[in-house]
Order: C-alpha cells, then sequence, then structure tokens
C-alpha cells in the first residue's frame, strides 16, 4: 500500500474515546486528516463532541459522535457497535479516555481508587478485547493497510515515573503499559498492532492551572528539558505514524511523547 503523508490513512476506520477535547480532540482531527472516518467517543461535553465532528466534516471528514462510558461494559459494546452500523467495521482504535481521582493515600476513597482503575485501565481492555474480536473477525484489508487492526493505548510518563498524590492514577497507568504489551504479544500472530503513546506535560484545558501562569510554567519546564511544553497536536501526529503503515513493524512499544521527561532531567548535574 502507498499513500501520500497527508492520506496514510485512506479509506480506513477509527474509533478516538475520549475525543470530546484535549488530546481525544486532537487525535481524533490528526487521524480523519490522515483519510480515517472516526467515531468521535465522549461522556460528558455533547457539545464540544459535536464541535470535533463539525471541525473534521468542515475539512472535508467523515465522523459522527458516540456517547459511552468505557467502564461499563454494555456501553463499550454499543459504541462498537455503532461503528459497525456506521462505517461497517474498524481499522483503528485509540483508548484515550481517562481521569483522575487526586488524594494522598490516606485520604483516598476506594471509590476515587474504583473510578480512575475503572475508566483508565478496565476501560482500555474493554475497548481493546471489543476491537480485537472485530479485527479478527474481519482479517486483513490490504487494501488499506498491510495489519488487520491497530490499537493504540494513550498512557502516560506515569507508566514508569511514581506519582505521590496520584497512586491510583499512576497505578492504572502502571497497569496499562503491561496490558498493552501483553495484548500485542497475544494478537501479533493475527497482524493486529498493539502500541502505547505516554505523554508528558501537553498544554490542555484540564491542566490549565499547571501552566496558566509564568510561575507554574518555570515549574513544570523543570521537568521537561527540551523546553517547551508538547501541544495536543504533538499526539494527534504520533498517533497516526503509530496507525499507519509507516510504523509496520512496531508492536508492543511505547512512544514516549514527553520533551525527555522521562529521563530525569534531576539528575542533569548529579551524573
Amino acid at each position: 500500500m502507498t499513500a501520500s503523508a497527508e492520506r496514510l490513512l485512506d479509506g480506513q476506520r477509527a474509533i478516538v474515546t475520549g475525543a470530546s477535547s484535549g488530546i481525544g480532540a486532537a487525535v481524533a482531527r490528526a487521524l480523519a486528516a490522515a483519510g480515517a472516518r472516526v467515531i468521535v467517543n465522549f461522556i460528558g461535553g455533547e457539545e464540544r463532541a459535536g464541535q470535533v465532528v463539525g471541525d473534521i466534516a468542515a475539512a472535508g471528514g467523515k465522523a459522527l459522535a458516540v456517547r459511552a462510558d468505557v467502564s461499563r461494559e454494555d456501553q463499550v459494546r454499543s459504541l462498537f457497535a455503532a461503528a459497525v452500523d456506521a462505517w461497517g467495521g474498524l481499522d483503528i482504535l485509540v483508548g484515550n479516555a481517562g481521569v483522575q481521582r487526586d488524594a494522598a493515600l490516606v485520604d483516598m476513597t476506594l471509590a476515587d481508587w474504583d473510578t480512575v482503575i475503572g475508566v483508565n485501565l478496565t476501560g482500555q481492555f474493554l475497548c481493546a478485547r471489543e476491537a480485537a474480536r472485530l479485527f479478527l473477525k474481519q482479517g486483513a484489508r490490504p487494501e488499506v493497510s498491510t495489519a488487520a487492526g491497530k490499537i493504540i493505548c494513550i498512557s502516560s510518563v506515569h507508566d514508569v515515573i511514581p506519582w505521590a498524590g496520584h497512586v491510583n492514577y499512576a497505578a492504572s497507568k502502571g497497569g496499562l503499559n503491561m496490558m498493552m504489551k501483553s495484548v500485542a504479544q497475544e494478537l501479533a500472530f493475527h497482524r493486529v498492532r498493539v502500541n502505547a503513546i505516554s505523554p508528558g506535560a501537553i498544554k490542555t484545558a484540564i491542566n490549565r492551572a499547571a501552566w496558566e501562569t509564568p510561575e507554574a510554567m518555570a515549574r513544570l519546564l523543570a521537568l521537561a528539558p527540551y523546553g517547551r511544553l508538547g501541544e495536543p497536536d504533538d499526539i494527534g501526529k504520533a498517533a497516526v505514524w503509530l496507525a499507519s503503515d509507516e510504523s509496520d513493524y512496531v508492536t508492543g512499544a511505547t512512544l514516549y511523547v514527553d520533551g525527555g521527561m522521562t529521563l530525569y532531567p534531576g539528575f542533569i548535574d548529579n551524573g
């Protein structure tokens, strides 16, 4: 298969979970710009999800907003059924939906723990399982891709960096790392590629307090040796590459898009 750099995903069909804003919205727009038809999943923010769909349509792409809570098995099944009804099948899953419920360990409630694990880890499992079932049923479509399907898990640098005060979130991302690798190992023989993207500090509305003042920005940049914060489009571009045949020999890998955050910059002067 050959395609221009701008249309690497022509003819393909994608689901992006948690795509009504931030990283998920940027990934949905990027996949659509590369030629994919996209299901824009959301649970809250129906108006924002509609805006993402509108942006894609205005740029000449095709998209559909579908509400579903990824931590609920019945709703995940309905989400994938919507993709089949709309596009006839699926080629790409980008599991992006995620939440935080931050607290010190001694103050963290079981509900805080269960909510984060339920969305960030169980949700990834449920979506990956449904995608795999579809991919194996469909088989490869060599006219659009050499792979029979692609799963991309949006994780975090906190799959390897401990994060005090966020033990539920860090545990969910650490668990996702091993889940992704195990699923990749299991599905590789079926020509299904499974990878992860682990963003560092990305400039989105959800973490505005971490970058909107000069003082906050300086503290954050101290953790990113490259000298700038990431933009949602940085993750969108990485997702297009991992979903395309340009990365056909890549599976079970985590791509850290973090400006060097996982290089442990605190050790620069202490080697």
